[in-house]
């Protein structure tokens, strides 16, 4: 579980039938993970600025070269084309999603079309979705191996342009090798340099101890730092996504056609 770094350093929206994505056109479905989007652990609280802080350019901010906005195209050719420092994961670099209300829709078509069974359901879901531009890539997972970092990119929908809205990465910072003193006091400097790196590449932080933020508004770009991570995000950009599919889904949902 992420310690937030205020304990560690205390003493210290609207598209009738979104366009399929080019990059996608070119994949073979079938090799990649297609999952439900999902994204509950987004709970956006108020921010503050601190006193005598200034707002920060948290839109301008990037995480390995990746800024939030980016389109799914631009960090393909970043990651997936050329030999830099992170690399996609071998298993499922990439992960498509439908979105939840636009699947509710094509269950439905399915199964009123007499497509009943699990496999072939789902199988209808998937390739509805693909040639209504419904599917998308929602997730980009990267590594880098010699250091054991992670990044994880998270995508809107096509309905929004297929952009970056949240970047998460991770490091080792918080694993535990030991409980002698020297492993006490070499997890303590690792902790330290990756903090000092945080503060030499952002600045000080400009609300508590851990945030960088925008405005006050939680749902305007924000960089939030944890223990041995970091979590770039644009809450607004997300959520303007999800109200888009929710509307145009329910604009489009295909019922029987009733007549009194």
């Amino acid at each position: 579980m992420r310690k937030n770094l205020f304990l560690i350093f205390a003493v210290l929206f609207l598209a009738t039938s979104p366009v399929a994505s080019s990059a996608a056109e070119s994949f073979d479905f079938n090799d990649f993970a297609i999952v439900d989007g999902d994204y509950g652990d987004i709970l956006p609280e108020d921010v503050y600025l601190n006193d005598d802080a200034e707002i920060a350019d948290v839109g301008g901010f990037d995480i390995a070269g990746i800024m939030l906005g980016m389109s799914f195209e631009d960090v393909q050719d970043l990651f997936f084309h050329s030999n830099g420092l992170y690399a996609p994961r071998d298993k499922n670099g990439i992960i498509y999603t439908i979105n939840t209300d636009w699947k509710n829709n094509l269950d439905y078509e399915c199964r009123q079309n007499g497509t009943v069974a699990p496999d072939a359901l789902e199988r209808c879901i998937n390739s509805l979705a693909r040639n209504r531009g419904l599917l998308y890539a929602s997730q980009v997972h990267l590594v880098r191996e010699n250091t054991g970092e992670t990044i994880v990119v998270y995508f809107t929908s096509n309905a929004t342009d297929n952009r970056v809205w949240r970047v998460v990465y991770n490091n080792d910072v918080n694993e535990v090798e030991g409980s002698a003193e020297k492993f006490a006091k070499q997890r303590e400097n690792k902790i330290l340099y990756f903090w000092q790196s945080v503060l030499d590449k952002y600045g000080g932080p400009n609300s508590g101890t851990d945030h960088w933020i925008s405005s006050t508004n939680s749902y305007d770009p924000m960089l939030i730092a944890y223990y041995g991570a970091l979590d770039l995000v644009d809450n607004g950009r997300n959520a303007t996504d999800m109200v888009k599919n929710s509307q145009s889904a329910r604009e489009n949902f295909r019922a029987k056609s009733y007549a009194f």
